[in-house]
């Protein structure tokens, strides 16, 4: 491949809406004025940074015994390097040992400076005129540094004589290696590819995607500190044949190119960029003169190549009861304290903090009328947080030709400290400082670009960020105040809690998370770090229908009484009226996770089997054929399990006398004892117990609460 061949195929190689580019033409953002090193007669282009100057490509006379050159008697491409401080010196050969008679360049340089990557022809051996055929690719090979010579020139693994890989450009850290190439799996001409370098090898080429490549041709790829990636395309809309575009990573995802504005972009081939961290000043390259040159840039006014749109922060937001455990609002109703001294009932409610920070939420179930507490849901704490981003403190809207005052003191950016501030109103017109003053001249919609230049703390990198925000410009007051008015409403809409991205849930406790294993609602009447005794006064006056049980949680070491256990919440609370009536004002509603096996088993088998005494007996009282699968289980369990003893509980509605309900019950009650002592369990293991209507679950008014009351509890004792 000769030199015009080799030209043209790496700038070969080589549409978004960018809000700062819409306001270009009023200001001049860069000064660009051609390299002195630059010649009328000859190519130079592809700068890189390297110690003190620039190495580069170039096709001038490399003074070397053989110059094989073109009909215009221009050499192939090498590899030149010219010292930049002070002054100026001549360029001269970058390394002997380097260069083949063929095309050599562009190159990148690892973060030591003592290995070098660089594209050349992969067949550089033999006569010139077998080597100059459509097979002799270009490749990417690499050299190390040893004193002052490059020496052990190696070649990339996925060198092919199918396809060209070339300007070769490695990330700052060393870790990726960027490349152009025109292998058939890509979306175009050529495309950009990275690689990953493991340790000791560099890893399979990934395609950048199809946000960075298009059909038509991109390469020359330069990524700075900050992670910014700059590129050659003629696929992306831009100002001419080839332009420099501008992208970097946001959450894992390329964002849209953004083409650098004029004058480093032109109506000509503009490629090859290389950049200081804040791209304040650099080198390019352009055929936009008699050669293809390399040009000098300074960037006169700061700018943001990219920025999001400014999200606003929110403090008014919708917490909802999920409703996975039922309650009834009969008696009950739900309380929300948001730990900022205001309560707020409703299973769905709306409230508004007063800014960012940490708020103890809590959802509690509490008697109507008394407040009495009768169940904690849940309790988590919210921390809500500002998004982190720079932030434009102004009006929505303005007059013309009044002065609208912004500023950015309200930029949130942890871990970075803002060492300037710089804008674009949208009009053509910019300013710099924390804090300024702007003057629409006329209506419409104005897009302001709040620019920053940071510094992290952490490392001391410094980097560009941005933010934008629409200011609606109109003539007067009322106009004004009516969008104003209009837009005010939609900024305080409240979202929900769970779906906004900058509030976090710590969550302490949740009744659906134990609920969801295997888990019992229990009125407990009292707790105590120490052990009580269950025959004193104060527990002989509970009502004998109630058994009461001891439990002792091992991990917090308290002692819990509890007068009863059920499946559902709603089924607790008669029992816990009567018991609070009673005196026992602590008596709340818990949740207790069943931890031992035989227990968990016997109410696996009443949620499945269901409980209701319709289920079991028939209108003359006989057992049932349901009632025998269920009984069955409950034999099989205790065979399983010889030292469980099981008391069979049996209740009724009000429905006839009081006198009549207990007896039926205890005969129900007796029934099963019977069946399962038929089935082999000894009588002595069982207990059959009739309450009667004593101990209602649900009001007796109705018949669908009245069936709840017909019920059977199979309750196992010590």
């Amino acid at each position: 491949m000769n030199n015009k061949m080799k030209i043209k195929f790496i700038s070969g190689l080589l549409f978004c809406f960018s809000i700062l580019q819409a306001s270009f033409g009023q200001t001049e953002i860069y000064n660009v004025t051609r390299a002195p090193f630059s010649s009328d007669k000859y190519d130079e282009f592809s700068p890189v940074f390297y110690r003190d100057g620039i190495v580069f490509c170039t096709n001038r006379s490399s003074n070397l015994l053989f110059n094989y050159s073109d009909s215009a008697n221009r050499g192939q491409i090498k590899i030149n390097y010219i010292d930049t401080t002070g002054s100026r010196t001549k360029a001269v050969l970058f390394s002997k040992s380097m260069t083949s008679r063929f095309n050599d360049g562009p190159v990148t340089f690892n973060p030591a400076g003592d290995t070098i990557y660089f594209s050349r022809n992969i067949r550089v051996e033999g006569k010139l005129k077998e080597n100059i055929n459509i097979r002799n690719r270009l490749g990417v090979f690499y050299s190390v540094l040893d004193e002052d010579e490059w020496i052990r020139t190696r070649e990339l693994r996925y060198n092919s004589e199918w396809y060209n890989i070339t300007t070769p450009s490695l990330s700052p850290d060393g870790k990726k290696l960027y490349f152009a190439s025109d292998k058939p799996d890509g979306y175009g001409g050529s495309d950009l590819y990275y690689c990953l370098w493991m340790g000791d090898f560099w890893d399979e080429p990934v395609n950048l995607g199809p946000v960075i490549n298009t059909a038509g041709n991109e390469a020359y790829p330069f990524v700075n500190p900050a992670g910014e990636l700059y590129f050659s395309s003629d696929g992306h809309p831009g100002l001419g044949e080839k332009d420099i575009f501008f992208s970097r990573l946001v959450d894992s995802v390329w964002i849209t190119p953004v083409g650098l504005g004029e004058p480093i972009n032109s109506g000509s081939d503009d490629f090859g960029i290389v950049t200081d961290t804040l791209m304040n000043k650099g080198y390019f390259s352009s055929d936009r003169g008699a050669s293809l040159d390399i040009y000098e840039f300074k960037t006169l006014i700061p700018q943001v190549l990219y920025s999001n749109i400014q999200k606003e922060n929110q403090y008014c937001f919708i917490f909802s009861d999920t409703g996975l455990v039922e309650v009834d609002t009969t008696n009950l109703r739900y309380r929300w304290n948001f730990g900022d001294g205001k309560d707020v009932y409703g299973a769905v409610v709306t409230h508004c903090f007063n800014g960012p920070g940490r708020y103890p939420v809590k959802l509690d179930i509490v008697e109507r009328g008394t407040e009495n507490l009768y169940f904690s849901k849940l309790s988590y704490t919210l921390e809500i947080k500002d998004f982190e981003q720079p932030f434009i403190s102004s009006p929505d809207a303005a007059i013309t030709g009044d002065a609208v005052g912004f500023d950015g003191l309200k930029s949130y950016l942890p871990g970075y400290r803002i060492e300037s501030w710089f804008w674009d109103f949208g009009d053509g017109t910019r300013e710099q400082g924390d804090k300024v003053s702007h003057v629409f001249r006329n209506e419409g919609d104005y897009l302001v670009n709040l620019g920053l230049v940071l510094r992290s703390e952490l490392t001391g990198l410094r980097m560009r960020t941005g933010i934008s925000k629409k200011i609606k410009v109109v003539a007067d007051a009322r106009a004004r105040d009516s969008y104003l008015a209009g837009t005010a409403s939609l900024k305080t809409l409240p979202v929900n809690i769970k779906e906004y991205s900058n509030a976090h849930i710590l969550l302490h406790y949740s009744d659906e998370d134990e609920i969801r294993q295997n888990a019992v609602f229990t009125i407990q009447i009292l707790s105590s770090p120490t052990r009580l005794d269950l025959n004193t006064a104060r527990f002989r006056a509970i009502p004998g229908k109630y058994r009461i049980k001891e439990y002792l949680d091992k991990s917090t070491g308290i002692y819990s009484y509890i007068a009863g256990q059920h499946m559902e919440l709603i089924e607790a609370y008669i029992s816990y009226r009567e018991l609070h009536t009673l005196g026992f004002r602590e008596t709340r509603l818990k949740i207790r996770v069943l931890t031992e096996p035989v227990e968990r088993e016997l109410y696996n088998l009443m949620r499945i089997y269901g409980v209701n005494t319709d289920l079991y007996f028939d209108k003359l009282d006989r057992l049932t054929s349901h009632s025998y699968i269920m009984l069955d289980q409950i034999v099989n369990l205790m065979n399983k399990n010889t030292g469980t003893n099981l008391e069979v509980i049996v209740h009724s509605d009000n429905t006839g006398s009081p006198a009549n309900n207990l007896s039926i019950t205890q005969k129900r009650a007796q029934s099963i004892v019977n069946y399962l002592v038929k089935r082999g369990i000894s009588a002595k293991r069982l207990v059959a117990t009739g309450f009667g209507g004593s101990l209602p679950i649900a009001p007796n008014m109705l018949e669908k609460d009245r069936k709840l009351n017909r019920r059977i509890d199979f309750v196992l004792i010590n």
